[in-house]
């Protein structure tokens, strides 16, 4: 592991190289999971969708230092996070989020791999994002992923309005909401939130993390580093395979 690596996992062991572990010991028997949930911006997809959107209106620079405050834990409030954002993006048109769509959003390393060996196990798949259905329903239909939920942008005459729709359980999906949402599935499923693996890279994924049975922090802050039960700092998602086996 690199010095920042080490630092934000002072109470971890190295399970593998770029892989570390607290808490447990490894690895584990898939048996015991029935859910995993996952967040999508740097976690399932390899970018923060609403800073390239920004891209469009000239505003990435401005939007994506507000963004990475928030992963980072500095700005504690999300909603207000994402509101000063989605203000910048009024006038970004669908021709410019279809472009982000097929030219900037690559699936990240051992997804696919990861989420079709756990659901060949039986387990469900959870997506649970900050970002915008726009993108994570289409990421949600490419992976198989079971269930998604998300923020609706508010689009009229083909722009956004720099608003958010609002939905069946609100309006912004943050860290509380996720972490609401993972147990309400859980709920349905008839499981228990020890049944649960949660996943990835910001602050505003800690709330589901803590949560769940057994968390993992994805080339993460290292506030999420710091705090997860598993770190994923080198290679694809797949490598938690490596620590919970089918």
């Amino acid at each position: 592991m690199t010095n920042a690596n080490a630092n934000a996992n002072a109470n971890a062991t190295e399970f593998a190289p770029g892989l570390a572990i607290q808490g447990f010991a490894a690895p584990l028997s898939l048996s015991k999971f029935k859910l995993i949930a996952f967040d999508m911006d740097s976690t399932l997809i390899s970018i923060e969708c609403i800073d390239e959107i920004a891209d469009a209106v000239g505003r990435k620079a401005e939007v994506a230092a507000i963004t990475e405050a928030a992963m980072r834990g500095e700005i504690t409030d999300f909603k207000e996070s994402l509101r000063r954002r989605l203000a910048l993006l009024k006038g970004v048109t669908l021709a410019d989020m279809e472009r982000v769509y097929t030219e900037r959003l690559k699936i990240n390393p051992g997804a696919a791999e990861l989420i079709a060996a756990y659901q060949k196990a039986g387990m469900k798949v959870l997506l649970v994002s900050g970002g915008f259905t726009f993108f994570a329903d289409r990421v949600k239909a490419r992976l198989n992923i079971d269930f998604a939920r998300s923020n609706r942008l508010e689009i009229v005459n083909g722009e956004l309005t720099g608003g958010l729709v609002m939905q069946s359980w609100g309006d912004i999906c943050d860290g509380a909401e996720k972490r609401r949402t993972l147990l309400e599935v859980a709920s349905l499923m008839g499981i228990e939130p020890h049944e649960c693996i949660a996943m990835g890279d910001g602050a505003n994924d800690l709330p589901m993390m803590g949560a769940a049975g057994l968390s993992v922090a994805y080339h993460a802050k290292p506030k999420v580093r710091e705090q997860a039960m598993v770190a994923i700092n080198e290679g694809g998602l797949d490598r938690l395979l490596e620590v919970v086996k089918p």
